[in-house]
């Protein structure tokens, strides 16, 4: 009768050391016979928890790279579109006229208008 009555105390001791914090930073929880017949399965468990981590970080720096890139972009294509916007307004006729006439250059205007040779 005293021997159950020990059994059952240490059955219960050894379930309330399952659940304590101290037992598993102790290093307790290493002695269960789950981890002592399954130490294959636990390793290949744990290296792909750092696959996976690893990919994650990957994956959001390359993230963090393309969001970077696509704001240059936008950046060039607004700096690209100014650009020609000013281009085509310094190109017209009468800009170039006004250009010519402060730089102090001696150049003047067609008189007669352009005209196509046909054969």
């Amino acid at each position: 009768m005293e021997d159950k009555k020990k059994q059952t105390q240490k059955k219960r001791r050894k379930k309330e050391k399952r659940f304590s914090f101290l037992y598993i930073l102790g290093g307790g929880i290493l002695k269960e016979d789950f981890i002592v017949n399954h130490p294959r399965m636990i390793v290949l468990i744990v290296v792909l928890i750092f696959f996976f981590i690893g990919n994650r970080y990957t994956c959001m720096q390359k993230l963090r790279e393309i969001d970077r890139l696509q704001q240059e972009l936008r950046d060039v294509r607004y700096e690209a579109l100014s650009i020609s916007s000013e281009l085509t307004g310094n190109s017209r006729q009468s800009q170039i006229e006004m250009l010519v006439k402060e730089q102090g250059i001696d150049l003047e205007g067609a008189k007669t208008p352009p005209y196509e040779l046909y054969k």
